[in-house]
């Protein structure tokens, strides 16, 4: 029997991978409202309205147009569910549709941190999102055919996103 996995191996046959390939496509820094608190019965829900921000990266410059946010549901578990929805305009001036679900985890003194105008880190939160895009205009259309994933660090009204396409 051989100990090399072929592409006729069954799925559950072959080597597990260890890490996800990845192309990093932008980076986008989001200008943020205050929080606006609403307490529901189930969970605490915020919402965060988008001023701007910039998108830079490899794949994508622009900027992002103030409207748009992220609803966030914080729960007894004090996990945070996001939402995101945003318009981006490309410095070639196309406007691609950003959504965004995810997971916000952050340390117990968070928030108390971010009041004080710290940055929480990559390495000492959870903050993944899923991004989606949509666009018509066929120069960014390829948008539209991957699954992208990113993960965020958190200052107090601000949120930096770093985004890659799953190859």
């Amino acid at each position: 029997m051989s100990t090399t996995a072929t592409a006729t191996d069954p799925l559950h046959e072959r080597p597990v991978l260890s890490e996800l390939p990845v192309e990093h496509l932008f980076d986008m820094t989001v200008e943020l409202e205050p929080a606006q608190l609403v307490e529901t019965a189930i969970g605490n829900r915020m919402t965060f309205i988008a001023k701007g921000g910039r998108v830079e990266g490899p794949k994508i410059k622009g900027e992002l147009l103030p409207g748009g946010g992220d609803w966030l549901l914080v729960g007894e578990d004090l996990v945070g569910r996001a939402d995101i929805r945003a318009t981006i305009r490309t410095d070639d001036d196309a406007l691609i549709h950003y959504t965004g679900l995810g997971i916000i985890k952050i340390p117990p003194e968070g928030l108390e941190r971010l009041a004080n105008g710290e940055r929480i880190s990559f390495e000492e939160s959870y903050v993944r999102t899923t991004p989606r895009f949509e666009t018509a205009d066929e120069r960014y259309s390829w948008l539209s055919e991957i699954v992208a994933v990113s993960h965020n660090e958190l200052v107090a009204n601000k949120s930096d996103y770093r985004i890659y396409r799953v190859l």
